[in-house]
């Protein structure tokens, strides 16, 4: 399928909604495609939660995606998923104590179920992935998680012939406090396109000093999801230039060069699509390091964009590690505009 054939696919939507208002969708009789839960309950199959703490004064809240109604569930290893036909929800999570292996071996045992589902369903193509893992930053015994994460997630990606340096899919990896290995995805039939930024050296592109093998991640990635719109899908994004980090210690100025890095890859996949997307549009998530860091980064969100932007009233904020320790904040985003992407 080209990235031009939709006719008779269903074109994919997302609506950010709080709790209350995603479950009145089932009472109301439409049942949601699927959704990644800020905050959610635990139960609920076709919501999977992030297991970290949320500090938006809204509360819990979830990114709600539509397809079509015919809806399979199923599982595939350790993964579940959700399948229209032509787009893929899928959910992994996978305890170290219970599976009595290291993390590396279990980000790779993930990645190769996770690819496994994705040649079951004909939805061949990961478009996002959203990584959680306990203790980001902690040893793991002469290696930091982070590593040894990267390990497991390239070596499968590499085994399983997916892209794993140029093309491969937007992403964040984060650190939770405790819980699961936990990995969602969004996939579909057709390639997404990559974007990298311009100030940053690829994340696949990283010197040996970040580890043995390198993150597997583009800086977005653009997809067109019919109906004549085009996603943007921004991977966590931080105060990085070049491949360092600036500003170690300083929240404030961590998040303006973190917003200026955001402000940097829409331009580029402005330049790749005949969308408009904006920094004031979008969806956000903000993860920080330290509680009391919040009001830090959402006051430079209001000042930066102004306290009635779309990007600063509908942020869910929660705490997670990063994944450097020097790192205070980082945000990762998604926007629907209309357009195609450019030949």
């Amino acid at each position: 399928m080209s990235a031009r054939d939709f006719n008779g696919v269903p074109p994919l939507r997302v609506q950010r909604l709080s709790l209350s208002q995603s479950l009145a969708l089932l009472s109301a009789g439409n049942p949601p495609f699927g959704a990644l839960g800020y905050g959610t309950p635990h139960d609920l199959a076709w919501m999977p939660t992030v297991n970290a703490r949320v500090l938006s004064q809204a509360g819990a809240m979830a990114d709600v995606w539509h397809a079509s109604e015919r809806i399979e569930s199923g599982t595939t290893g350790v993964v579940r998923w959700r399948c229209d036909g032509h787009w893929m929800l899928g959910a992994i999570d996978l305890d170290e104590a219970t599976e009595k292996v290291g993390l590396a071996a279990l980000a790779q045992r993930a990645y190769r179920d996770l690819f496994e589902s994705l040649a079951q369903t004909g939805c061949a193509h990961l478009l996002r992935v959203w990584n959680y893992l306990p203790q980001i930053n902690a040893d793991g015994g002469g290696l930091e998680r982070y590593r040894q994460f990267n390990l497991g997630r390239q070596q499968a990606f590499v085994d399983a012939g997916q892209a794993a340096f140029e093309g491969a899919p937007a992403a964040c990896a984060l650190g939770i406090h405790q819980g699961a290995l936990c990995i969602r995805f969004l996939a579909g039939r057709i390639a997404p396109l990559p974007v990298e930024n311009p100030r940053q050296v690829s994340a696949y592109r990283y010197p040996p000093t970040y580890g043995p093998r390198s993150p597997t991640f583009s800086r977005a990635a653009l997809a067109e999801i019919g109906g004549g719109d085009v996603a943007l899908f921004i991977s966590g994004t931080a105060s990085i230039v070049g491949h360092e980090t600036v500003h170690p210690g300083d929240v404030l100025a961590q998040t303006q060069e973190t917003l200026r890095n955001l402000g940097a890859v829409i331009a580029a996949a402005n330049e790749r699509a005949t969308t408009r997307f904006d920094l004031a549009a979008l969806d956000c998530v903000v993860y920080v390091r330290h509680v009391a860091d919040a009001p830090i980064v959402r006051r430079v969100l209001e000042e930066t964009l102004g306290p009635e932007a779309h990007t600063v009233s509908h942020a869910v904020y929660l705490e997670a590690d990063i994944c450097r320790q020097d790192l205070l904040v980082e945000i990762e985003a998604h926007a629907v505009a209309s357009g195609s992407l450019r030949a």
